[in-house]
């Protein structure tokens, strides 16, 4: 058994590992890093392109972080908190691109509007008074507000095709708006670190055991799948970035602060358009409400998406249940990870959580002539025999322990540390990659304290997040100072 000693080890290569590899790299190239990943490839699980929405989540048009209040106000805490997320991402992305870290910004970021859509009386209203509630914001200043017919027509041409001039409908528009390939992102960070000095990427591993030892180091047994043979990473700190395979990871590590964590996975699919004629008409990533019951995942979307450069028109997501925890993993995932710890809290939720599981029962059930059905409400004219279905990534929503009830359901991301700060965990989905690039820095914060006190480290971090330590939406000028230069360096100002 062979034993490789590094600062920092990565565990998975998806949009979250490759992030935090790229940003302590930055800070210190000096540092020793390896990547492991089960599979072949760089980002071919949840971060993949087909295997997300691939929004650049701004809350622009996700009506799901705005929810409306017993007394009818609107509640845009997440809100803000995702949009001056978003903007981090997009910082850390403008510098990497003016550095030439990145290639061109079309490689794996494009504009496409992002839109809300509602019809209905009850639904316009609440759509009418969350635009009063963002737009008096500079973070959503630009936020575009109609039920004029006429120029919803002009912002969503399919949505609006051939519908009843009479039907009560509403929308808003932001025009900057962002699809993101988080595949071709991740992978293009990767084949830049490859470049640099101490950086090693180990494909085809699994993590089988990991192990603390008394000078607060890891060591992580990895199997390679091609041969089979095991080898040994010992790493000062570790990083558990692998999707739905980061719980399991977790429990192996038996750290206190992962003691009661659980998971409920949900598997997504997506509707395909086949019709190239169809595809042109659209243009922008238009949201709808959720279904009572529905996991944040699972909100209804006509998504234009740029794919390997190539144009795609996506509706959905639906979603299913797996006991899977990965889109390439085992049925007996979601039992191995049932523990003494968090046996209470999975059963608490399984119980307070019935709209779910109905809900979800309901979406396996559907035919694909009652998934063309609901595409119907955002295109009208949708033709059966234009759409195909494809299967998306899974992700595993987060059961944590909870003071009112034994379990919670969570539906955002989590990090997780150790108290020494020699491990860290992501778990989780929505938002997810889109506000990787805070969530990283958070990491680095936790478990890099002492390095974070260092000049060095203070002047480079805000070279590459010109906001970092200020708070966005209290601070317009900078607010808006850093919008016009990512727009730009992104090329997410251009028309087309």
């Amino acid at each position: 058994m062979t034993t490789k000693t590094v600062d920092v080890l990565l565990v998975g290569a998806g949009a979250m590992s490759t992030t935090l590899g790229m940003i302590l790299k930055q800070l210190d190239p000096a540092l020793k890093i390896c990547m492991v990943e089960r599979l072949d490839h760089v980002a071919r699980e949840s971060t993949d392109a087909w295997n997300n929405a691939g929004t650049g989540h701004a809350a622009y048009c996700e009506l799901n972080y705005t929810p409306e209040q017993p007394d009818g106000s609107i509640n845009t805490t997440k809100a803000f908190a995702i949009n001056t997320s978003f903007e981090v991402s997009l910082q850390f992305w403008s510098y990497l691109v003016e550095q030439g870290n990145l290639p061109s910004p079309r490689e794996f970021i494009n504009p496409a509007p992002h839109q809300s859509f509602v019809w209905g009386e009850k639904n316009v209203e609440f759509l009418r008074k969350r635009y009063a509630a963002l737009s008096q914001h500079p973070c959503f200043k630009d936020m575009e507000y109609s039920e004029d017919h006429a120029m919803l027509r002009e912002w969503m041409p399919l949505v609006m095709q051939n519908r009843d001039p009479s039907d009560k409908v509403a929308g808003t528009r932001v025009r900057y708006g962002s699809d993101v390939n988080f595949g071709a992102l991740a992978r293009n960070l990767v084949s830049n670190l490859e470049q640099q000095d101490g950086f090693d990427l180990l494909l085809s591993r699994n993590v089988k055991d990991l192990n603390k030892n008394s000078d607060g180091s890891w060591d992580v047994v990895l199997k390679n799948n091609s041969n089979g043979s095991s080898e040994t990473v010992r790493s000062r700190f570790v990083f558990l970035g692998a999707g739905g395979g980061a719980l399991p990871l977790l429990q192996k590590s038996a750290i206190e602060e992962g003691r009661g964590y659980g998971g409920f996975p949900v598997s997504g699919m997506w509707l395909v358009c086949k019709r190239p004629e169809v595809i042109e008409q659209h243009q922008a990533k238009v949201y709808g409400m959720a279904p009572i019951g529905a996991p944040p995942m699972s909100v209804p979307h006509l998504d234009t998406r740029v794919i390997d450069g190539k144009k795609a028109l996506l509706f959905g997501p639906f979603a299913g249940f797996t006991t899977k925890f990965l889109k390439q993993g085992s049925f007996l995932d979601l039992p191995l990870s049932i523990r003494p710890s968090n046996l209470a809290p999975m059963m608490s939720v399984a119980m307070h959580n019935m709209d779910l599981t109905r809900y979800l029962i309901s979406e396996v059930r559907q035919s694909h002539r009652s998934r063309v059905e609901s595409l119907r409400n955002f295109f009208p004219d949708a033709k059966e025999e234009d759409w195909e279905l494809s299967y998306a990534g899974q992700r595993v929503q987060i059961i944590k322990p909870g003071t009112e009830r034994a379990g919670k359901l969570e539906f955002g991301t989590e990090v997780i540390t150790s108290a020494d700060g020699s491990l860290a965990a992501l778990l989780g989905a929505s938002p997810g990659a889109s506000t990787a690039v805070s969530a990283m820095l958070s990491i680095v914060e936790r478990c890099f304290a002492e390095r974070m006190k260092e000049e060095s480290w203070k002047q480079k971090i805000t070279e590459l997040v010109p906001s970092y330590g200020q708070n966005l939406t209290e601070n317009t000028e900078l607010l808006l100072q850093v919008r016009k230069r990512t727009l730009s360096v992104l090329e997410l100002d251009r028309q087309s």
